[in-house]
């Protein structure tokens, strides 16, 4: 198993810096530095996804030694999005996995079959989702499915798990709290394959490179 660089840690930390280099270190310090105080709100942001995505890799590690192969922070070249953990089931299965970070004072649902965590409509991120799968299933050719998984740390989930369908899927994407993730993730493995497992792991890591 790779272990995660947390590529979200690091554009934190670069956030932070920004407004903070040269004379304006000393404004910041001083509280003198709107800007310094703004990048801090966004960077914590993306600290607390960095934390989750931590967590996520915390759960996903056990798995490396029942024939699962996983992998953090994954790119597929000419594109923009990172890949926060891709795993290869021991079918041969390859599984897209995003991790979430939600507030936790808010339950995460469905409202209209939209994905919402409390008022705030995050429907969009599921679709973003189905499209990253899509284009890794779309680079690793015929014969290798590639499913979306979202797990969300912090708000709990109703039903401990949510069937969200999205446009142009025939299949729904499951949207689940931490505590599912491994549960669905074993559950959904029916039968082995460990050479198709290996062939589709070394697909999988010619065609995504790691996201520095």
């Amino acid at each position: 198993m790779t272990r995660p660089t947390n590529s979200a840690a690091r554009r934190a930390a670069d956030i932070r810096a920004r407004p903070r280099r040269g004379w304006r270190r000393v404004t910041a310090w001083l509280g003198l530095n709107p800007a310094a105080r703004r990048a801090d709100a966004q960077a914590a942001l993306w600290e607390l996804g960095a934390a989750g995505e931590t967590a996520t890799a915390g759960l996903l590690a056990p798995l490396t030694g029942q024939g699962w192969t996983v992998r953090h922070d994954r790119r597929l070249p000419g594109r923009r999005f990172n890949l926060d953990h891709v795993l290869v089931a021991p079918d041969g299965t390859v599984i897209v996995l995003d991790t979430k970070t939600w507030h936790r004072g808010r339950p995460t649902r469905l409202v209209g079959g939209r994905v919402c965590c409390g008022v705030q409509d995050r429907h969009e991120q599921v679709e973003k989702l189905v499209g990253y799968a899509a284009a890794v299933e779309a680079a690793l050719g015929p014969g290798v499915a590639v499913l979306p998984l979202l797990v969300v740390h912090g708000s709990p989930v109703d039903g401990g798990e949510l069937a969200v369908w999205v446009a142009g899927r025939v299949e729904p994407v499951f949207v689940m709290g931490s505590a599912r993730l491994v549960p669905r993730l074993v559950g959904g493995v029916l039968v082995r394959d460990p050479r198709r497992a290996v062939r589709v792991a070394a697909a999988v890591d010619g065609v995504l490179l790691p996201y520095v």
